[in-house]
């Protein structure tokens, strides 16, 4: 049975935020509900780099520990769900996750912040009509055979969805391209000091061209 999980290839994210809107058009999420957002780290510094986040679907996922009423449950595939009609809003999931994945519609009487919303890598949830699952978790594409629509519509394919063994082949394999011959523990300075045929032969897709030029 495939794991499904998503990656991020930071070194092609251009941060045009295509997946929020994937994801905000496939799922019809409430206002203020950001499954998926672009986070830039060291802004506006060489080493500035941008990637896409939201549920990682762990292997072992702290909301499901801290959940009081265990309303998290993961599919044989890997994808981490939960049912909003158990959910009571406490909010334990969102201080557990280190991705800030759990999202909360709104802050009411005595802490309770509403029904708990995240990304369900595009798998629904329980419910007894589409319609019904729809309304509450979004859309169902992986009972389509499909995959999210925020990978599928990543324009530089930075982000990747799918079987975990696949997708990390994929990126094991740009990574060698780009001249990492270990496999990606070496800088991208040391892959382009090896030589003119491993510095040609890097992803200029993935590679951010203005730093030499900020950096010189």
């Amino acid at each position: 049975m495939a794991q499904m999980k998503f990656l991020c290839d930071a070194e092609r994210c251009i941060e045009c935020n295509g997946c929020v809107t994937a994801c905000k058009n496939a799922n019809e999420t409430d206002w203020g509900i950001q499954r998926r957002r672009v986070v830039t780290l060291d802004d506006g510094m060489p080493s500035e780099v941008s990637i896409s986040v939201a549920c990682m679907h762990c292997d072992d996922a702290p909301c499901m520990a801290v959940c009081p009423t265990d309303c998290f449950y993961k599919t044989d595939d890997g994808i981490v769900l939960h049912d909003k009609d158990i959910c009571i809003g406490c909010g334990y999931c969102l201080y557990a996750c280190p991705f800030g994945a759990p999202q909360f519609p709104k802050e009411e009487a005595f802490g309770e912040r509403g029904k708990m919303d995240k990304c369900t890598f595009c798998a629904g949830g329980p419910a007894e009509t589409k319609e019904e699952e729809y309304e509450k978790y979004g859309a169902n594409r992986i009972a389509e055979g499909k995959l999210p629509l925020c990978a599928e519509m990543c324009s530089t394919k930075a982000l990747l969805a799918g079987d975990a063994q696949t997708i990390s082949d994929i990126f094991r394999q740009r990574v060698v391209y780009r001249g990492h011959e270990d496999g990606g523990w070496s800088s991208v300075e040391k892959a382009q000091n090896a030589g003119p045929d491993v510095s040609a032969n890097l992803d200029e897709m993935a590679y951010d061209a203005t730093r030499a030029t900020r950096e010189g």
